[in-house]
């Protein structure tokens, strides 16, 4: 195991409480009205959490297969949870606020 794997972990962790914070305020912000967000996000932030779930249960059930160790299998788990989260954030920050 990497000494520093635990640090990596960390650091991937807090970004992606970052982002997901983010977007829930941009995602709250619309349902208010003040920021611009497509009708169907609602849809979209209730179907979004079971494949992103699957997706990074899926990505460390191939690390542990593949022999990896704990830490390598939970950053695989991360790194589609974070994909998700950034996805998300990019697509609503280009949306902007919404004053009309």
């Amino acid at each position: 195991m990497d000494p520093l794997s635990l640090v990596r972990i960390g650091f991937e962790a807090a970004r992606i409480g970052v982002e997901a914070q983010a977007v829930i305020a941009m995602r709250l912000a619309g349902m208010a009205g003040l920021w611009d967000v497509p009708m169907h996000e609602t849809f979209q932030m209730l179907h979004e959490k079971p494949v992103a779930v699957a997706e990074a249960t899926e990505a460390a059930a191939w690390a542990i297969l593949k022999g990896h160790s704990a830490d390598r299998a939970i950053s695989a788990s991360m790194s589609e949870i974070g994909r998700h989260t950034s996805a998300n954030l990019a697509r609503l920050s280009r949306r902007g606020p919404s004053w009309a």
